[in-house]
């Protein structure tokens, strides 16, 4: 799976705006025969697809991102089946052909995200936060640096001029950290 820096880069997020778009164009149309609920819930899930997406790529371990992959393929079926609700309603059959994209790109959306949920699951990679090797050695060095001098600063004698220093008193517990 190729690399991406940004998630508007991001093909399956690409799609939820394509998604939100259609959606925003026929909340538009005046006069539209849809209740002021059916009309917000609407909106609400197609919006949520792309940004749980995003949300879900910026997170810090694949866990995190499943989970709100797992988000955006649920609002994307929610999607689906408000279209699948009212494609029969006699006052839309002029806006068939949109509630059908609308309904095709939803379903678009969440095959998507299962095939990236899979191949996540299929991963020996768990997230950055994983580090392997070198950057583990790394991480493990600085917090047993971090470790020892809160250990250092925790046992200080009262003679000793960092023992009133905020640090010292912050790694006893007498204040909070700064």
């Amino acid at each position: 799976m190729p690399k991406y820096q940004k998630f508007e880069e991001l093909p399956v997020w690409q799609e939820a705006a394509r998604l939100y778009n259609r959606v925003l164009d026929l909340l538009e149309e005046p006069q539209l025969p849809l209740s002021p609920g059916f009309r917000n819930q609407l909106d609400r899930a197609a919006l949520s697809v792309s940004n749980n997406i995003a949300e879900g790529f910026d997170r810090m371990t694949t866990g995190e991102l499943n989970s709100f992959l797992a988000t955006a393929r649920g609002s994307a079926a929610e999607v689906h089946s408000m279209m699948a609700v009212i494609k029969d309603r006699p006052k839309l059959k002029p806006l068939l052909r949109r509630l059908q994209e609308i309904r095709s790109l939803s379903e678009s959306c969440a095959r998507q995200i299962t095939a990236w949920i899979t191949s996540i699951e299929g991963s020996p990679v768990k997230g950055k936060r994983q580090f392997d090797g070198p950057n583990k050695v790394m991480r493990d060095a600085a917090q047993k640096a971090k470790n020892f001098r809160l250990n250092f600063l925790r046992n200080l004698k009262p003679e000793h001029p960092l023992y009133t220093s905020p640090e010292a008193r912050a790694a006893r517990g007498e204040i909070p950290p700064e």
